[in-house]
């Protein structure tokens, strides 16, 4: 099973980081359900703008955290790659 590390940007322009095995299902619930995280919930719509696919959930997790360390300026120059 892969898992993805990937980053929404909400409707106010900010930028949301999380781990999933599906994508497209993940973006959705951010989206349309109670499943979605707290932070998007309030923030809809957001759209995916970068994902990275890993073998394993730790290698992801391990990615996902040091994402998350970036600044707002780190993270739009990962993106815009």
């Amino acid at each position: 099973m892969s898992y993805f590390v990937y980053i929404v940007e909400c409707s106010d322009k900010t930028l949301y980081t999380g781990i999933a095995t599906d994508i497209k299902r993940r973006v959705d619930e951010h989206n349309l359900s109670d499943k979605g995280a707290k932070y998007t919930k309030v923030r809809r719509p957001v759209s995916l703008v970068y994902s990275e696919e890993f073998e394993d959930r730790s290698s992801a997790s391990k990615r996902e955290y040091a994402i998350k360390k970036l600044s707002r300026k780190k993270k739009l120059e990962l993106i815009n790659v």
